[in-house]
């Protein structure tokens, strides 16, 4: 039996969707009745179709058991994306022995926020997301698929690449990871000499040793950012295939998931016996399902953005009201860095995804009933699977937690609500990530100071003028006005200005990591300043009141709100590490509580 406060967030998610849902689906329909495309091309365009397709042009020809189209973000640059280079190889293998075939339908780009944090091209990272629907949808338009596999794993590859799926909705799909990296330098340590170096503590070559250290191989990072809360979210929405997340690259069990994945993308198309396009998948219930594995978890900021974009791309509209009704009631059960000190391999060791569901679908906090791609029922993800003598099976996962310092049932949870909030008032609409907040660090009452860049916020702290409690505001972050970067590179220094006992809190219009940590941070507000929102209105030594217990983010200083907005010069913002390319994005983008995305607010 579903809780009475997840049933009717459902409910009413699905009568504001209503419209755009049912047209949606009219679509989709309208497009699964046309058939398989490759009989309708012409002799030409399928020779043109299949001359690079080596041993399998014939079959292509003459008869198939599906054709499965590859849509990959393979680089080499990128641990998480590495392990990518070797799939099309084995999906085509196991094509074959279902009596199918595949082939790359084409690649996405894949960035890293890590990489990118505190440079100019993280003003392209949101916008990454959109460019990879854009490119995925190239991908597929050539319409000679019978199905769809997906290989995507972090912050903006996994949200876009469902975009695309759910515009091509009446194709079946599986998203396929690549796994996480094996554990290396303790996370909390790392973060150590980050401070470290920040306080000028250390040199560079302290920190980047510890770097080294914690990023060291191939497969994606280990702590809980937005690359594996991608990962959790495609499990308790049943697009991966049970218990693939966090097996680690380039192992047995893990082929065997890529190649077991392919098989049953082709059973799920219309040629095969199980018909089952992603419309089917992707509705309201998968979608708060999404929501309650996000605040059981303790997962990352940006999906309160992503999963709005994902959503509007079949016809759902989600409110970030629905995701803090959500996050009242489901209890915190895992703790993950930086919710804690464990890696992913460790939370994976512990129970998992697959007790983290059996835990929450006894609490009665999930939608038993959602369609998956490894059929009917969510039940199927507490199994977990495994490599025998005879191949991949799957056998049912713990039903108790094996550490609980990491994972806990949700009848003795870490804390009783969920790992983000919202918050409202005179000042926007913002969210915050409090599952790594202290409850003594989640109100803070000061005056601001109001910063338009981030490396102004670092050369006031390298000149010591951050003293004393304050809100921080770093303004014109927002999508309009250059991409929204995140602002992880702040975490440092607004964590030693909290250790030395300030009260400190951020506030801006751009946003945190998925590692946001133990500082509270009111990001994503609305309106942004470029939009004349009141962020725009404040002054230096004006009252904030930031409150997440409470859910308020209010301007305490009398006369603030009838000030005219302060503009900003953008033109830095404009120009250089490919972002001119990027102009009309900015000229269209949609509001973050819409999604940030080009493709209607």
């Amino acid at each position: 039996m579903v809780r009475s406060v997840i049933q009717r967030v459902t409910d009413r998610i699905a009568a504001r969707s209503a419209a755009p849902r049912s047209a949606y689906l009219d679509r989709m329909e309208a497009a699964r009745a046309n058939g398989p495309a490759r009989a309708h091309l012409s002799c030409s365009g399928q020779a043109h179709a299949y001359a690079g397709a080596g041993e399998d042009q014939q079959k292509l020809a003459s008869s198939s058991a599906g054709n499965l189209g590859i849509v990959t973000s393979y680089n080499d640059m990128l641990s998480a994306h590495q392990p990518f280079e070797r799939y099309p190889h084995l999906i085509r293998r196991a094509a074959r022995t279902a009596g199918g075939t595949a082939q790359v339908a084409g690649g996405v780009p894949a960035m890293c926020d890590g990489v990118t944090q505190g440079a100019p091209g993280m003003e392209l990272s949101l916008f990454s997301r959109d460019v990879i629907a854009l490119a995925a949808g190239v991908a597929l338009s050539h319409n000679t698929f019978d199905a769809a596999v997906f290989l995507g794993v972090c912050d903006k590859i996994v949200p876009g690449l469902v975009i695309a799926a759910q515009t091509f909705g009446h194709l079946p799909a599986v998203f396929i990871p690549a796994g996480p990296m094996t554990s290396g330098m303790p996370n909390d340590e790392k973060a150590k000499v980050r401070q470290k170096f920040a306080a000028g503590e250390c040199g560079r070559a302290e920190l980047m040793a510890a770097e080294m250290a914690a990023y060291h191989g191939p497969g994606t990072c280990t702590f809980y950012g937005t690359a594996n809360t991608n990962q959790m979210l495609m499990e308790f929405m049943g697009l991966h295939l049970p218990g693939a997340s966090f097996v680690p690259p380039n192992t047995g069990l893990r082929d065997a998931l890529t190649e077991e994945a392919a098989r049953r993308a082709l059973a799920l198309s219309a040629l095969g016996n199980s018909y089952t396009p992603v419309a089917q998948i992707l509705d309201e219930r998968a979608y708060v399902n999404g929501i309650v594995g996000l605040m059981a978890t303790g997962g990352s900021t940006n999906l309160l953005i992503h999963l709005v974009a994902m959503a509007r791309a079949g016809g759902i509209l989600l409110d970030w009201a629905d995701f803090a009704d959500i996050s009242s009631v489901v209890p915190l059960v895992a703790r993950v860095y930086p919710n804690g000190l464990a890696d992913v391999n460790h939370f994976h060791a512990a129970g998992g995804l697959g007790y983290t569901i059996h835990t929450l679908l006894e609490a009665g906090l999930l939608h038993p009933d959602t369609q998956t791609v490894a059929g009917q029922g969510l039940e199927r993800y507490t199994q977990e699977p495994t490599l025998t003598d005879t191949g991949l099976t799957w056998q049912n996962g713990t039903d108790h937690s094996l550490n609980e310092k990491i994972l806990r049932p949700a009848s003795d949870p870490f804390q009783q609500t969920g790992g983000l909030s919202r918050l409202t008032g005179s000042l926007g609409t913002a969210v915050m990530k409090v599952s790594a907040v202290a409850t003594e660090h989640r109100i803070v009452e000061a005056p601001v100071r109001v910063f338009h860049d981030q490396e102004d916020v670092k050369s006031a702290f390298r000149a010591g003028e951050l003293t004393g409690d304050m809100v921080v505001v770093v303004r014109f972050q927002g999508p309009k006005a250059n991409g929204m970067p995140e602002l992880h590179s702040l975490t440092p220094i607004l964590s030693i200005l909290q250790g030395r006992g300030q009260k400190v809190a951020l506030v801006t219009d751009g946003r945190m990591s998925g590692a946001s940590g133990k500082v509270p941070a009111a990001i994503h507000v609305v309106p942004e300043a470029l939009d004349g929102g009141p962020i725009a209105r404040l002054q230096d030594g004006d009252m904030v009141r930031v409150d997440a217990e409470t859910g308020v983010l209010d301007i305490l200083t009398d006369g603030a709100l009838d000030r005219a907005p302060v503009l900003a010069d953008l033109s830095g913002s404009q120009f250089g590490t490919g972002r001119e390319l990027f102009s009309a994005f900015r000229a269209v983008v949609g509001s973050a509580d819409t999604g940030a995305s080009i493709f209607g607010g």
